[in-house]
């Protein structure tokens, strides 16, 4: 089996790490998961039920591969490492913990579901990817999505809201990067579960 890395593993130097990584004279790449942030407590879920269907996004991101966006925008591919799951998939799972109890919703769940559901949160990822300004520096993680809150009884829209995170990694090295991706992933993940429990709450009271 092929081994998934923690965040906190022990980084490989990024230099010379671009590039395909489907020849068959390399190593299978390491996998990498990210981590959903924190579910935030301090409040009573609100008693509805919140389904995420997978976010829509771009052929170049609805992929297992680790999206760079180098110098001139040339687009790109991390060699040596790959996503556990593809990126939207990863973002749904990201945003269906975030937006469960204790301080959000009494129940969330992934689309499609047999659970019945009051509201539906339709995402699109936007953008999954690491900026280098200069390949001999540390990238930044850029996430951006764009989110709507659907009232499912009703099939109407409640609010719609973008929501955008940078953070730069702390060196030039797998680890480091991925690392930027959970950060970055993980604020605007808990940007958007926060907001859609704001609006759900307007359309309750």
């Amino acid at each position: 089996m092929r081994l998934i890395v923690a965040v906190a593993a022990t980084a490989v130097l990024c230099s010379g790490c671009f590039g395909s990584v489907l020849q068959s004279s390399q190593e299978p790449p390491d996998l990498y998961r990210l981590a959903p942030p924190a579910n935030a407590g301090g409040e009573a879920a609100l008693a509805s039920a919140i389904s995420v269907p997978r976010p829509r996004a771009s052929s170049s991101l609805d992929t297992h591969r680790i999206a760079v966006v180098m110098p001139v925008h040339r687009f790109d591919y991390l060699a040596g490492a790959r996503w556990a799951d593809a990126a939207p998939q990863m973002v749904q799972q990201m945003l269906v913990a975030a937006l469960g109890p204790p301080g959000r919703f009494s129940t969330a769940v992934a689309a499609p579901s047999r659970v019945p559901v009051d509201l539906l949160l339709d995402v699109e990822l936007r953008r999954f990817e690491a900026v280098y300004a200069n390949v001999d520096e540390a990238p930044t993680v850029v996430v951006e999505m764009q989110a709507s809150l659907v009232d499912g009884r009703k099939g109407a829209r409640v609010a719609s809201f973008d929501s955008r995170a940078e953070v730069t990694a702390a060196r030039n090295d797998r680890g480091a990067v991925v690392a930027a991706f959970e950060q970055a992933a993980g604020r605007v993940v808990d940007d958007v579960a926060g907001r859609a429990r704001a609006a759900a709450t307007n359309l309750l009271r």
